[in-house]
């Protein structure tokens, strides 16, 4: 009979109290801890079989052990295996015995059960490599996990009883927008126009609603960023990830718990502009940020970022809205046609009942105000039958023409780009 259970815990006993002697950190003396754990699994496994079944089944149990306890001192224990899983997108813990997955959009409740001190335990150890902290003053805590997840946790009082804690993951980690194209995300005829945009250093804005792939999307477009240009992002927490050589990525940073030592956003995208970037990268504007931000485009450096909205033409009114949140002096009449002026193309990406993320709209902003309202020119759309050329063309074409792109025939609707592609 096999007493798997009772030797995990004979073994992570043993193996937390010689981490404590010797002052090792589980998270980042690894190699040192596993040693360690292979070690005392051995002995307490073999120790413990008896000498006619020791040689059939020694193996196998001490490979069960040490993974056991390697979860539980150096990952983060039962959840390890979903990190472990490349399908699942996205785990989140209600209360601790009602854990939930997502695979391909669609959730779907586990069977781990966990306890409430081990929810805080796993926790704690994912905070400890972000330095943010979760307490009674800071209810909430934003941080990113090494695998580059997003781990966002809520503790009572805001809850009700119990903490919630979501991971996000990034299952797709594309190179650029062809790698998005051959997933079906877009058309190779879309992927080629937002290829040269970004090239030609359009203003680019990436909408959508949570969980549309916004971030993938921006990580993409990223890709096609000239290697001699100088990019600069701004973030709450580190999401943007991009293979570029010249790269300076930033984030956040809460109050101390004397309330001091705050860096918000605005500050970041303020201290970015002085960093000599070429291209300005903020991850998402959710308030007064978005005044920043154009003031930037405006300003002739060109930048991308996301925003929550249902679609091209919500995200151009939010992102003329935003801005007012900067205080009482910044009046609407100034916002509107800078937006106008600023922005040339917005993205917009939705999740489908099938959980698969699609690129639902490409508008171009054509720099015209009436009545209050900005006109905008859909240049691809997806009517039902997959994303489709429209009529709309981008209004800066000397800014593509400069570097070597003929708009006309970039956009000609009977291009075969797809069909060349296959």
């Amino acid at each position: 009979m096999r007493h798997v259970a009772q030797w995990c815990e004979q073994v992570e006993k043993r193996v937390r109290d010689e981490v404590r002697t010797l002052r090792l950190d589980p998270m980042h003396d690894g190699v040192e801890v596993q040693a360690l754990i292979a070690r005392h699994s051995a002995e307490v496994v073999i120790g413990g079989l008896g000498d006619t079944e020791w040689e059939a089944s020694a193996a196998s149990d001490v490979a069960a052990v040490s993974q056991a306890v390697q979860h539980s001192i150096c990952g983060f224990g039962p959840l390890q295996p979903f990190f472990e899983d490349e399908a699942i997108e996205e785990i989140w813990i209600n209360e601790p015995g009602r854990v939930f997955v997502a695979r391909a959009g669609i959730s779907e409740l586990t069977p781990v059960v966990l306890t409430a001190p081990q929810v805080r335990d796993v926790v704690e150890r994912m905070l400890r490599w972000s330095g943010r902290r979760l307490d009674l003053s800071q209810p909430f805590v934003d941080a990113t996990l090494p695998d580059g997840s997003r781990l966002h946790v809520v503790i009572p009082d805001i809850t009700r009883e119990h903490w919630a804690v979501n991971i996000r993951r990034f299952v797709v980690r594309p190179r650029s927008v062809h790698d998005l194209a051959r997933l079906g995300t877009l058309s190779e005829h879309a992927a080629r126009f937002l290829e040269a945009s970004v090239i030609s250093g359009c203003n680019i804005i990436v909408a959508g609603g949570t969980q549309a792939g916004k971030t993938t999307l921006l990580n993409a477009l990223l890709g096609s960023v000239p290697a001699r240009e100088r990019i600069v992002s701004c973030e709450e927490v580190f999401e943007v990830r991009c293979a570029h050589p010249d790269w300076v990525a930033m984030q956040t940073r809460d109050a101390s718990l004397e309330g001091t030592g705050e860096i918000p956003l605005r500050r970041l995208v303020r201290e970015a502009l002085r960093m000599r970037p070429t291209r300005l990268i903020v991850g998402e504007v959710r308030q007064a940020e978005s005044l920043d931000l154009l003031v930037a485009m405006n300003s002739g450096m060109p930048s991308m970022s996301t925003l929550h909205a249902n679609s091209a033409r919500e995200a151009v009114t939010k992102l003329c809205t935003l801005p007012l949140l900067a205080g009482q002096n910044i009046p609407g009449d100034f916002v509107v046609p800078t937006v106008a002026s600023s922005v040339d193309v917005v993205i917009h990406t939705a999740t489908d009942q099938h959980g698969n993320r699609r690129v639902r709209e490409i508008a171009a902003l054509t720099g015209r105000v009436e009545s209050g309202t900005i006109e905008i020119a859909s240049i691809f759309a997806d009517r039902g039958a997959g994303l489709d050329r429209e009529q709309g063309f981008p209004s800066r074409i000397e800014n593509f023409r400069r570097h070597g792109f003929d708009i006309a025939e970039l956009l000609r609707a009977d291009h075969s780009w797809d069909k060349a592609a296959a």
